[in-house]
């Protein structure tokens, strides 16, 4: 059966997945889940050794050594790429700090890697990504949720609703926005620390535990494959939105 559809994305190969962020965490949790989903993935990452490493563990899959928060590196880099159908850009950077006394250049360096970065990306890729394409980025908790000492964490979300108006019907414009989850962001905390954080906040949530790589992997191929979902911003955080924090 045919279609006129402008969104479909051809099934005729491999649906190409290129991710930003992929030698680590929920990244290369991604690959992993996309792998297994049958689709052909591109890793980005700076480390190189890790995308070796993480590139021969997926099967040989393709990777480049990229700062996103270079952007004559990136835009060098998204120059050569062949047109692809999805691009998620896992990779960010944070700074906490109260608001009165946070030094602003490092802000500026958290927007580096939490905004302009992946917005330099996205707009690098925007030629290379296919019709019937998807964007996703990621925010978290603190964006929607926000805590002490947490401001200005939030503006990847109003990119993604206002991408995904400007670059429908093309291509569309999601973010994922996990709860805490056990991944390599917290190894240099001493581990007995990390563990308590992990219990502490995992007490606190509905479903009573942090969350895992592969549970936010899951969430993005639904959110890059799923061929009527724009503008989102999906909670993915074991219930942190409805956190209680009194005690009972």
């Amino acid at each position: 059966m045919s279609s006129n559809n402008p969104n479909r994305v051809s099934a005729a190969k491999p649906q190409r997945m290129v991710i930003v962020g992929g030698s680590s965490g929920i990244g290369r949790a991604t690959a992993e889940a996309a792998v297994a989903a049958s689709l052909a993935v591109t890793l980005v990452a700076r480390d190189a050794r890790k995308l070796v490493r993480v590139a021969d563990e997926l099967g040989g899959v393709p990777w480049a050594s990229v700062d996103m928060t270079n952007a004559v590196a990136v835009a060098e880099w998204a120059e050569a790429l062949d047109p692809f159908d999805h691009l998620v850009i896992t990779a960010a950077s944070s700074s906490h700090g109260r608001f009165a006394e946070m030094p602003l250049s490092d802000v500026r360096r958290m927007f580096d890697g939490k905004f302009f970065g992946p917005y330099g990306v996205a707009q690098a890729c925007l030629s290379r990504i296919n019709t019937g394409g998807s964007i996703t980025f990621f925010s978290g908790v603190l964006s929607r949720r926000p805590g002490l000492n947490c401001s200005g964490l939030g503006a990847v979300e109003g990119l993604t609703r206002a991408l995904a108006l400007e670059l429908g019907p093309r291509i569309r414009v999601n973010c994922i926005s996990p709860g805490m989850v056990r991944t390599d962001v917290y190894a240099g905390m001493p581990e007995d620390a990390r563990e308590a954080m992990f219990r502490s906040t995992g007490e606190s949530l509905p479903l009573g535990r942090v969350g895992e790589p592969g549970e936010i992997a899951n969430a993005v191929l639904f959110a890059a494959t799923n061929t009527f979902l724009t503008g989102q911003v999906l909670d993915v955080d074991g219930g942190h939105m409805i956190r209680q924090y009194a005690t009972r």
